[in-house]
């Protein structure tokens, strides 16, 4: 069914959860767990890498 939400999908909320958790300090391992993939690869595929967050990678330095 479509919704009429263009660049949606159904992994778009998965997405959101996934790189919001990972913005809030939570590791892959939990996240996997989370959304029941075995493998944390997956899990990573998940994840948008935004600005903000390369942002604070360079802070810690």
């Amino acid at each position: 069914m479509r919704l009429g939400i263009n660049g949606a999908s159904s992994h778009s909320g998965r997405r959101s959860f996934i790189t919001n958790l990972v913005q809030k300090g939570i590791g892959v391992r939990v996240l996997a767990s989370f959304a029941g993939h075995k493998s944390i690869m997956v899990t990573q595929q998940y994840i948008d890498v935004n600005d903000d967050m390369k942002r604070s990678a360079v802070e810690l330095i």
